[in-house]
């Protein structure tokens, strides 16, 4: 089983620190879950995913074209944020690339890496009206050859975190102030997945000003990783960016359990529509 990601953030202190900080990591939209290889001089203290044994082997993709579907099946459609939501253009990321956060602090685009079989981002918008700013949403679901790999995605936050609490995302938008709140399998409520991340900052942006409210939510289940975010605007409280961001991400994990076979853990039950991470007590 899974020493849960709480024990990789030290796994990704020690890995900065013998680095000098000078870590480097990868991933998929800003702000979408961050992957990329093993970091280096780390092999001995890899994450330990959790053993996936209500997993049906046979319902897991083994070739990109199997994990494009997936990732096709399970992402959300606009109506998931609610019936006043819209496409952002470009509505999906290339799914040749992804965004990776250099040693700089700043995303960058690049190629795939090796680990990933498929990995898309979908990007939406709630048009301003009564005083509210326009609010930008995106999902992700990005779907790795192994868990392990998968696994070192969530570490890898927690290392970008400490690496950058202040991030570029492009040209005049910068987020800020980042905390993590990881939960592994059966910490604080968390029942339906292998690993949950929450983070929250601040957003500021050229356009919109700020600084604002910034959630971003993931869940691990396997190799697979499904991720949610909302950069705030004038009139949207933290509180709101959450209540958004709630309904998709359980349809998206509950999608991803049919897809491939996976089954609730016996006496955790399941987490409802109005159900989330939040709620569950993962956030500070």
């Amino acid at each position: 089983m899974l020493g849960g990601v709480a024990a990789r953030l030290g796994c990704a202190v020690a890995v900065c620190g013998a680095l000098l900080a000078g870590c480097t990591s990868g991933g998929d939209g800003p702000r979408a879950p961050v992957a990329g290889t093993t970091p280096p001089g780390a092999v001995s203290a890899s994450p330990s995913p959790t053993a996936a044994v209500d997993i049906d082997p046979a319902k897991l993709p083994t070739t990109a074209a199997q994990a494009a579907a997936l990732v096709r099946d399970v992402l959300a459609q606009p109506s998931a944020f609610g019936p006043d939501t819209v496409r952002r253009s470009p509505y999906e990321s290339d799914p040749r690339r992804w965004a990776v956060l250099g040693d700089d602090c700043v995303w960058e685009q690049r190629a795939l890496p090796k680990d990933v079989l498929a990995s898309l981002t979908r990007h939406y918008e709630i048009p301003a009206s009564g005083g509210r700013g326009p609010l930008s949403l995106s999902a992700v679901v990005t779907v790795h050859r192994t868990a392990e790999q998968a696994d070192w995605e969530n570490a890898e936050v927690l290392e970008e975190m400490m690496r950058c609490p202040s991030q570029l995302l492009r040209s005049g938008e910068v987020l800020t102030d980042l905390t993590d709140v990881p939960n592994a399998l059966g910490d604080s409520g968390n029942g339906y997945a292998d690993d949950t991340l929450a983070e929250t900052g601040a957003y500021t942006g050229d356009r919109l000003g700020g600084p604002h409210p910034y959630v971003w939510e993931q869940t691990r289940i396997g190799p697979v990783t499904v991720a949610v975010s909302a950069q705030g605007a004038k009139g949207w409280s933290k509180t709101d960016l959450f209540d958004r961001l709630r309904d998709p991400h359980t349809r998206m994990r509950a999608g991803l359990r049919r897809a491939i076979g996976r089954d609730t853990p016996a006496g955790t039950g399941s987490p409802s529509a109005s159900e989330s991470t939040v709620t569950k007590g993962s956030r500070r």
